[in-house]
């Protein structure tokens, strides 16, 4: 595919005004929607390809959500893209003041493997209510939904509304060389500093979801039973290869013990006992991924789990005996193993957490208000939950997104709606009168007036 040539059709397209009208930005998100509907079943077909995905889950974590925010973003996009009025300083008097809602043009969507139908359609919807062009760079490495994605915008929209560019890292390349408007990425952090630093060059503004080591911290006062279960589904949910996932558990000594238990008790409740012949139970995307998931096994104890096929599954493993010192503390996992680290007091856990990079989720189990007002009032993290994990991803009226190493930017809902949309601030001044203040000569007379206004 030539790529300049593709964004050169995009260009122009958007320079006819085509994409601008409310109604045609509705009208987009409605075939979208209608044609994800369509082919619902080819969607679950191509995650458990590509993921080993059951349906259930592709449709909770991918399709539904998507369709969700299709549906929440379709009903707010007329009154999100209005112009809004402002009050007018004094000063400029006799004058309006309102705010222009405009996109940015020609985007960029790149979307990694692990959620990778998700992951690119939702921040499309936000560009398409925005009124954007866009090309979409799904992952090579779920090459089924990749191909599906290029399909299902295809049957939606011309190309040089929105398109699709597949393949690997020469193509990643040949995009990131490219000027687009925004660019809007999901992946990892080495990645992502390659993005800002080839967007830079173009003075491109970006949002970068990225991920880090997202703790879980669980104290004495915690529900050890709920807490097990929903720790268990934050973790194991795609065989761990979320970016929010739980990456470790800081756990209070004295339910050190019942937590391994209680976990072990869920796995065993979630994909019987032996979890690798669960037909419900992902795999590791592929086999690099799965190598560098048994080298992190080194040095720690396992409590529970370890087996694996040699081909791409890893039963859900816990880990003990781990320090900060130890390989799988040293880099985001990414798959089924949880290290726990025991703790004795809550300062001990906040400064293990605050003094490493900030992470993109944090997870709080306590029934004790103190311990969350200092938790949260201390540790800086892209979002969070208190006594549950990764749902609060789930929603199209709370924005997501990383801080520090962890990410830059925010989207789902209206944030996403912003994320692609500038603002142009406006003043549009009367000419009945021109208030003599502010010209030349500069008088003393000026001088107390301008201070009347200004102060």
């Amino acid at each position: 595919m030539d790529i300049a040539a593709l964004l050169d059709r995009q260009r122009s397209y958007f320079a006819t005004g085509a994409t601008l009208p409310v109604e045609k930005r509705l009208a987009a998100l409605r075939r979208l929607k209608k044609e994800i509907q369509n082919r619902e079943s080819a969607i679950a077909e191509a995650l458990q390809a590509d993921l080993g995905k059951a349906p259930f889950e592709s449709y909770m974590t991918e399709t539904g959500m998507v369709l969700d925010e299709l549906g929440y973003v379709e009903k707010h996009t007329p009154r999100w893209a209005r112009p809004k009025r402002v009050k007018t300083p004094f000063a400029q008097f006799p004058a309006k003041s309102f705010i222009l809602k405009e996109p940015y043009g020609v985007v960029l969507i790149m979307a990694p493997w692990n959620y990778p139908f998700q992951l690119s359609l939702e921040p499309l919807i936000g560009a398409l209510a925005a009124g954007n062009c866009a090309v979409i760079k799904p992952s090579a490495y779920a090459p089924r939904t990749s191909q599906l994605i290029a399909d299902l915008i295809a049957a939606c929209f011309p190309p040089e509304y929105v398109a699709v560019v597949q393949g690997g890292r020469a193509e990643n390349q040949a995009l990131l060389e490219q000027k687009f408007d925004y660019i809007f990425f999901t992946g990892g952090i080495e990645v992502g500093k390659l993005v800002m630093e080839k967007a830079a060059r173009h003075l491109t503004p970006v949002s970068l979801e990225l991920g880090g080591k997202s703790p879980c911290i669980i104290d004495e006062s915690a529900d050890i039973p709920l807490a097990a279960k929903r720790l268990a589904f934050g973790k194991f949910l795609n065989a761990g290869q979320t970016c929010v996932a739980p990456d470790y558990v800081l756990v209070h000594q004295s339910v050190y013990d019942a937590l391994v238990d209680a976990l072990n008790m869920e796995i065993r409740a979630f994909f019987g006992t032996d979890p690798l012949a669960c037909p419900e139970y992902p795999q590791i995307i592929n086999q690099k991924h799965f190598e560098r998931l048994l080298g992190l096994l080194q040095g720690a104890d396992i409590l529970a789990g370890g087996q694996h096929d040699g081909k791409g599954r890893i039963a859900p493993t816990l880990l003990g005996g781990i320090s900060a010192e130890s390989p799988c503390m040293q880099e985001e996992i990414f798959g089924p193993l949880l290290p726990l680290l025991p703790y004795h007091r809550l300062e001990e856990a906040v400064e293990f957490v605050r003094s490493r990079p900030k992470p993109l989720a944090l997870y709080l189990f306590t029934r004790n208000q103190n311990t969350e007002k200092q938790v949260l009032s201390t540790l800086s993290f892209g979002g969070g939950c208190v006594n549950d994990t990764i749902i609060h991803l789930a929603t199209s009226r709370m924005g997501f997104g990383g801080v520090g190493a962890s990410g830059m930017g925010s989207y789902h809902g209206r944030y996403s709606f912003d994320t692609f949309t500038h603002e142009k601030s406006m003043v549009k001044k009367s000419g009945k009168i021109d208030l003599p203040v502010r010209y030349h000569p500069y008088t003393d007379k000026n001088f107390r007036m301008l201070k009347k206004f200004l102060k």
